[in-house]
């Protein structure tokens, strides 16, 4: 088969864009569960394979509307499972500030639920303001990864605790679990000490689906020894090649091959029927944070606070920071090869908090999607609508049907679970070295 596109829905209520919500006719709430239903549709009938949610743990009324008012995202995808039926569902939650037990409990719940298209998106939490909610010190970067990747092989671990047909529930011998069939994990580590197993059956998907959005040198590994999604943060076109080779060609050492791992890239499309319309959109757009009001944003992203610097200066020389250092790295060296400003820098990062927003034309946008699929710069794109329903609507009325007719994106689903949107095959049951000594 001709190699297709992954697409997914970064999904925000209020949209991608800081100031979207301003915008007539936008969506202004992330709270709202009819709003969210109708959003989810929308995507499933465009044959999106995944809604993906990201998450936030504390509360900044200077930040991201939909960062600061949200419900949560494992509580809201279950709603969303019973309004839908194909489309995957991907969910944040932080290994810094969670329990596997609890984790791996509530993804398989999840994937029971919608019937195979659960997601876990692992992140590390990079924003220091959340320790403040949970009563702990925020670690420093290379130890919240070293607690992360304990932490997803122990959350992969209980997933597998269950044989498939571990559950007889035979009504004539009264046997409901074979007892044979069902393995404690008794994981003793650094950072955990885990019996299990978990209280519920093997996922029907064998393992709910693992993201992964770090581009550090040790997000990298992680992913490449974890992930089947992998989530990148770029600018521009040979920056994404660059990414998107350092993931694939890990993959080999830790015996996985290229097409085990979807890379997308996160795009904030703003779509017109020409390319004047489109960035007059966008103009309206950037014209409702032009007065400096996304600064916390910028701030936020860097690590730094920046408020106190004259925005039509140079950027400033920064560190890189131990917060979000993909953001950081990439944004800065965009900023140095085109010799921004610090407003050219606030713009560009308060549109879509730093992701590559892509403006033209419906058909100049699926050329770029094009090139970049086709040239080693991707495998599908996690689509940051700048608002809800217009923006959204804009891309999946008038890009999406292009990218069909060119062969480029299903028609239809083929199968019923996020594995099967992705290519993935269901994995075998797999024991540790602690379980297959306890058998």
């Amino acid at each position: 088969m001709k190699r297709q596109m992954h697409l997914g829905l970064f999904l925000l209520g209020t949209g991608s864009h800081t100031g979207g919500w301003r915008h007539p006719g936008a969506t202004r709430s992330f709270q709202d569960i009819d709003t969210v239903l109708e959003i989810a549709r929308a995507a499933e009938d465009a044959k999106f394979d995944l809604i993906f949610m990201g998450d936030n743990l504390n509360a900044d009324p200077k930040g991201h509307p939909s960062f600061t008012l949200r419900l949560e995202p494992l509580t809201l995808l279950a709603a969303v499972a019973v309004a839908t039926k194909k489309i995957g569902l991907g969910a944040t939650v932080s290994t810094t500030f969670s329990d596997p037990f609890t984790v791996a409990r509530a993804f398989a719940s999840l994937d029971h639920i919608s019937h195979g298209r659960a997601a876990w998106n692992a992140v590390t939490t990079a924003n220091a303001s959340a320790s403040v909610n949970f009563g702990i010190d925020h670690p420093d970067h290379a130890r919240r990864y070293e607690r992360a990747g304990e932490f997803v092989d122990v959350v992969r671990g209980l997933w597998d605790c269950w044989d498939d047909d571990a559950i007889v529930a035979d009504a004539a011998t009264g046997l409901y679990i074979d007892p044979q069939k069902l393995h404690p994990l008794n994981h003793e580590g650094t950072f955990f000490k885990v019996r299990g197993p978990i209280n519920i059956g093997r996922a029907p998907q064998g393992q709910p689906v693992l993201l992964q959005a770090g581009g550090s040198e040790a997000g990298i590994a992680l992913a490449a020894r974890t992930a089947d999604v992998v989530f990148s943060v770029v600018q521009d076109f040979d920056e994404a090649c660059v990414a998107y080779a350092q993931v694939k060609d890990s993959l080999p050492r830790y015996g996985r091959r290229p097409d085990d791992v979807t890379v997308i890239p996160g795009v904030m499309p703003v779509v017109g029927r020409t390319d004047r319309e489109a960035f007059d959109k966008l103009a309206v757009l950037q014209s409702y944070t032009a007065g400096g009001s996304g600064i916390n944003v910028l701030s936020e992203r860097f690590g730094i606070d920046l408020s106190a610097y004259d925005l039509d200066g140079p950027v400033p020389e920064l560190p890189l920071s131990d917060h979000y250092h993909s953001f950081t790295r990439v944004l800065l060296s965009k900023a140095r090869r085109e010799n921004m400003t610090l407003r050219d820098l606030y713009h560009l990062t308060v549109a879509a908090r730093g992701h590559w927003v892509l403006c033209g034309s419906a058909e100049s946008v699926a050329d770029t999607l094009q090139h970049w699929f086709e040239n080693g710069a991707a495998d599908g794109f996690n689509i940051m609508p700048a608002t809800h329903p217009h923006g959204f609507d804009d891309f999946t009325q008038m890009v999406v049907p292009i990218l069909q007719e060119r062969g480029l994106f299903r028609r239809d689903y083929e199968g019923d679970t996020l594995r099967d949107h992705l290519g993935l095959a269901r994995p075998p049951v797999a024991r540790t070295a602690t379980q297959r000594k306890a058998s």
